[in-house]
């Protein structure tokens, strides 16, 4: 499937953020989920809320309602969201970051498709890949330091996935990891 055509599907859905038509990108760690993200908003022109910036520290816990209250509450209301990003060597909430309120918005992470925002979103896509395809990108995205903490991060996100049925509740499912590349202006579906 093209981008440019799930985008024209996003485009003809109505917007249930306010003025904004939300995208949610779900899937486990590694799947392949940020450059899904990254490639669809280009397509959108619109802004990546990478759900990195609002966990704090290696817990998913109050993730969502980070995203609800600092993220997504102003933007449905026309304004630009601002808040301070998760700062990953400081361990603290200190990276200024402003999101602008248009017509689209992205949001990726793990439990980015949380049921309690359901109401707000136009589509949900969930991105997987297998899990070994998923612990090497770990290994290769982050190094020791990061892949210390891959089975805690997996086990914990796997929790959330089924408490939320998060991929069964998608509206695309995505091969993060595909035989054959589709390039850049394409993805596999499962």
């Amino acid at each position: 499937m093209r981008f440019a055509d799930l985008a024209d599907r996003v485009r003809a859905a109505p917007a249930l953020l306010g003025d904004t038509r939300l995208v949610c990108v779900d899937g486990p760690a590694g799947s392949g989920k940020t450059t899904f993200a990254d490639r669809l908003a280009a397509e959108l022109g619109a802004p990546v809320v990478h759900l990195d910036d609002l966990y704090a520290g290696w817990t998913l816990d109050g993730v969502t309602g980070r995203l609800t209250d600092q993220v997504l509450a102003p933007v449905a209301a026309g304004q630009d969201a601002v808040f301070a990003a998760y700062d990953w060597h400081a361990g603290a909430f200190t990276v200024p970051t402003t999101v602008p309120a248009r017509a689209h918005l992205v949001v990726e992470g793990c439990g980015a498709a949380a049921r309690s925002i359901d109401h707000l979103v136009t589509l949900r896509v969930w991105v997987q890949a297998p899990p070994e395809v998923c612990a090497r990108r770990w290994a290769e995205r982050g190094g020791a330091a990061m892949t210390a903490f891959q089975p805690d991060w997996a086990r914990a996100e796997a929790v959330v996935f089924a408490r939320e049925d998060t991929r069964a509740r998608a509206d695309v499912l995505v091969d993060g990891d595909p035989g054959a590349d589709p390039g850049p202006a394409a993805f596999a579906l499962l």
